[in-house]
């Protein structure tokens, strides 16, 4: 037994009652007052109205909504033959064509109330002969019945209204094997369609097809080509057809960043401007950089002439720290002079009483690919250690972290390209010797980029930052920093001297009797000579002693002590054969260097000799024995040590004594020793320190 709800009736609802048709006027608490055909009212009560065996709601016939858009794909006279048949077909269903009101206008005929269905439909049809129509009855009733299933678009001719396949008439097991040959050339180098048609018949021959039987024209098979591989850049370009394949089938997701830092991406690409080593090469570098969803800050970004696990470490370390104005730069860059909340962020931290116009973001959680940078112990340790969340995306999908991929190409077109030794994106966008316009090193592309950031970037309004309320204004990146940090709130995070050198790469060493060695170098000092051939007390590495090493500086390491608490700073033994300092790049090439000279395994001494020999003869310029690939090793370890040490310049001008020379013993035989010449001061650089790297941010 069930129980169902009795219907809702509501005043000029038609009912069908006592075996006549009537239309509620008022529903009251005693009864419900109806109205017949003829006009006459009567009243009955709910219960002898839902008992009644033939009491049903009469609901007047609609039609779906017109499908305005498919509308506009057919001629405007079908359009229009379309709208002419619904008027009349509206009329028989309801009394009223389109656009009457309900209760008047009803000619008698058409009236529902006094009328069936049919004799409508026979009054219709002498209206429409009259009119000098020639419909018959049949056709009347057919668009009566597509009008009422499908709306207006029932009523289009049939010849018009039919969808044609993109593909024709051509044989669905073609467009299989079509579809099949198109998916195979993702990976491969594009070819023609006749290499295509070659494959879909040897596809077609494979399932026991005939090609001669199915296949197409050549016209034919061309429109089935066209249609298949549509979008898909099957003979276009190859980078395009595989970064293409590899979007997902389902929709693409999102993830909303409510306060700077909660959500950050991280990536590095060649950066496409040639610059000019010291020693007049031209080579590329590597831009690596951080972007925040939330507000589309670029924090911070570095250039190297690779990346490698320890820039990705030091590069969080930097996003920690404030920008600096440098020389030059414009009053109008400094923070003080933009929309953040300076007086308010300089009584949390005071490193921003004389920072630039570029936000201070502590990162939470970072998405990066898994390249061999981000995948590495040290970038992962570097991470755990400043409490940052690591999420690398899915393999092979670039989407998952799009915003940083998108905004490599945002700096090629506002600010690489404008930038001399611009190359192009690619070979087929490269100029006529396009590598001999680098005027510009490393540093001094570094401090543009640093500027351009801080100038441009910033103050850009960015279309994905555009408030829901005010969707018609997009904001800059410094606008929507003011704006969320005034809910987030700003907690600085200022880092110390050790905690940079955590931030550097870990080996696992013994300390011997020579002190450590890594990579055929000695390393020793006077503070870890007392724990020479010593157990370190971490068992789970067998008393091996944590290593912290720069591998863009092999003059020193840092050995951490796991007994007593701190570092212990030892230096290369071998440091005088090479007061340069110079990184694993130089050092390795050094040793390929001498095994291709025949001789056996080299020493540690003769290695540090010919790697600073080799630094010198690069200097000095091409002879016999220099080759292209040294001269590129030598200027890329320069290059980064140059940029190392003009970062450290500030602290060093700051920090170190004016030396004045002693004056030059006179000559007798110098024929101006009677002029005296003003000396300029020297002021000594030192060699860059790791160590040291934290207090130039302070």
């Amino acid at each position: 037994m069930t129980v169902s709800k009795p219907p809702e009736l509501k005043a000029d609802d038609d009912v069908l009652v006592g075996g006549r048709r009537a239309t509620v006027v008022a529903v009251t608490g005693s009864g419900i007052e109806l109205e017949d055909v003829a006009g006459a009212r009567f009243t009955v009560t709910q219960g002898a109205l839902f008992t009644d065996p033939g009491f049903r709601i009469m609901e007047a016939p609609s039609a779906p909504l017109p499908p305005s858009g498919l509308l506009d794909s057919v001629p405007e006279e079908v359009a229009d033959k379309a709208r002419w048949w619904e008027r009349h077909i509206v009329e028989v269903l309801t009394g009223l064509p389109p656009g009457g009101e309900a209760g008047s206008g009803i000619r008698a005929e058409y009236d529902p109330r006094t009328s069936s269905l049919r004799q409508r439909e026979l009054a219709k049809l002498e209206e429409l002969h009259s009119a000098g129509h020639e419909v018959v009855l049949r056709t009347l009733q057919r668009f009566r019945r597509r009008y009422e299933t499908e709306g207006l678009w029932g009523l289009v001719d049939a010849r018009f209204a039919r969808q044609s396949s993109p593909t024709g008439r051509a044989d669905p097991r073609v467009v299989d094997a079509v579809g099949q040959a198109v998916l195979e050339q993702t990976d491969a180098s594009t070819g023609t369609v006749d290499r295509l048609r070659r494959r879909v018949e040897q596809i077609l021959v494979e399932a026991g097809v005939d090609p001669a039987e199915v296949m197409p024209s050549r016209a034919g098979f061309y429109r089935v080509v066209s249609a298949v591989s549509a979008g898909k850049h099957t003979f276009g370009s190859a980078r395009t057809r595989r970064s293409l394949a590899k979007q997902p089938d389902r929709p693409f997701g999102t993830v909303t960043a409510v306060r700077p830092g909660q959500w950050m991406q991280i990536d590095s690409s060649p950066l496409n401007i040639a610059v000019r080593l010291d020693n007049g090469l031209i080579d590329r570098v590597d831009l690596t950089w951080m972007i925040d969803l939330a507000t589309r800050t670029i924090p911070v970004a570095v250039l190297r002439p690779s990346t490698k696990a320890v820039d990705a470490a030091l590069l969080l370390a930097r996003s920690l720290t404030p920008e600096p104005m440098r020389p030059g730069w414009v009053d109008a860059l400094r923070m003080s002079r933009s929309v953040l909340p300076h007086r308010r962020l300089t009584s949390i931290d005071q490193r921003l009483a004389d920072a630039a116009a570029r936000p201070v973001i502590v990162p939470g959680t970072i998405v990066c690919d898994h390249g061999m940078v981000y995948m590495s112990q040290t970038f992962r340790n570097a991470c755990r250690a400043m409490g940052i969340n690591v999420q690398p995306t899915h393999k092979g999908s670039p989407w998952e972290k799009g915003n940083v991929e998108t905004s490599f190409a945002a700096v090629d077109t506002l600010f690489a390209q404008y930038v001399a030794g611009y190359v192009g994106n690619s070979v087929e966008h490269r100029g006529k010797d396009a590598d001999q316009a680098a005027v510009w090193s490393m540093i001094e592309l570094q401090e543009m980029l640093d500027e351009w950031l801080v100038a441009t970037w910033q103050n850009r309004p960015h279309d994905g930052l555009r408030e829901p309320l005010f969707p018609g204004k997009a904001l800059t990146p410094n606008e929507k920093y003011a704006s969320l940090i005034e809910v987030a709130g700003y907690v600085p995070v200022p880092l110390s001297q050790n905690d940079y050198i955590e931030l550097l790469p870990v080996e696992w060493r013994a300390i011997n009797s020579y002190g450590i060695k890594i990579k055929h170098r000695k390393y020793d000092s006077r503070a870890l000579r007392r724990y020479r051939r010593q157990h370190s007390g971490v068992a789970a590495k067998k008393g091996l002693w944590e290593v912290h090493r720069d591998p863009y500086d092999v003059s020193r390491i840092w050995v951490r002590n796991h007994r007593d608490g701190g570092w212990i700073e030892a230096t290369w033994t071998y440091l005088n054969a090479g007061p340069v300092p110079f990184g694993d790049l130089a050092w390795e090439h050094a040793q390929r260097m001498l095994a291709r000279r025949g001789i056996g395994k080299p020493t540690e001494e003769e290695i540090a000799r010919a790697a600073s020999d080799l630094l010198d003869r690069a200097e000095r310029g091409p002879d016999r024995e220099t080759t292209r690939q040294d001269l590129r090793v030598a200027a890329r370890t320069r290059a980064t040590t140059s940029q190392e040490v003009a970062e450290a310049w500030p602290r060093a001008q700051a920090e170190t004594p004016v030396a004045e020379p002693s004056p030059p013993e006179e000559d007798a035989d110098d024929e101006f020793d009677d002029e005296e010449e003003e000396l300029a001061k020297v002021i000594p650089l030192g060699v860059f320190d790791a160590a040291e790297e934290a207090k130039k941010r302070w």
